[in-house]
């Protein structure tokens, strides 16, 4: 893929994805490999759809199942190319949204195999206010999918405790990422992000970072592709 940004919203026209935002989950699944046939994901933040359809496209022929559940403040109608009978979506506010509600959308209620967060603040334009809320978002996704979020004297705590209050009330301790399962968090790049890395690196076995090509060059977003939960 080359080209500027215009090509990548060329290419979603042309091959039917309702963003452009679609080509970087194709790229971090190429990479990756976070989704496999007949997975369980939770899409966070999934408004316009694009995620919705990209993880759909990756769970293979229906016989495999799997489900994609999409959760976004705003309505979101499922897009009707790439999106098949396993694709639904849920509006709900992730600031609110219990463990034990998500939890309720999976597969016989026993948690997902994948949880991607593509939620973004709605961008003030004050850099460290965006980063901020971005880090709340992150934290918020982050332990949902790994439960209550324990703080231990670390090189990261200051940045855990920083963002700890995101993730209440919320009294189940457990998350609902299922043992071995992959997590993308999305955040602005700031100060804070090394924090988060050290403390995923110490609950999932592969942690990096990646800035897809699709992103827009004045955009500051970078992704932590969190693998395998320990």
């Amino acid at each position: 893929m080359s080209g500027g940004p215009d090509f990548f919203y060329r290419e979603s026209q042309r091959l039917g994805y309702v963003a452009r935002s679609a080509f970087k989950l194709i790229q971090i699944q190429k990479q990756h490999r976070l989704i496999a046939p007949g997975a369980a994901v939770l899409d966070l933040g999934c408004a316009p759809g694009a995620w919705l359809q990209v993880a759909c496209q990756n769970l293979g022929p229906l016989e495999k199942g799997g489900v994609v559940v999409g959760v976004d403040v705003k309505k979101v109608k499922i897009p009707s190319a790439h999106c098949d009978s396993r694709v639904r979506t849920v509006c709900a506010n992730i600031m609110t949204l219990m463990k034990k509600q998500a939890r309720a959308m999976s597969p016989q209620e026993r948690g997902f195999s994948v949880i991607l967060s593509d939620m973004c603040p709605p961008v003030s334009g004050i850099t460290t206010k965006d980063a901020a809320i971005s880090c709340e978002l992150g934290m918020r996704a982050l332990s949902l999918a790994i439960g209550k979020i324990k703080l231990k004297e670390s090189d990261y705590s200051d940045t855990i405790e920083k963002f700890l209050s995101s993730t209440e009330p919320d009294p189940d301790e457990d998350g609902v990422l299922r043992r071995g399962g992959n997590l993308v968090l999305k955040f602005l790049e700031s100060e804070d992000l090394s924090g988060f890395g050290k403390f995923c690196k110490v609950k999932f076995k592969k942690v990096s970072l990646l800035r897809p090509k699709a992103t827009r060059p004045s955009s500051r977003e970078i992704y932590m592709i969190c693998e395998g939960l320990r």
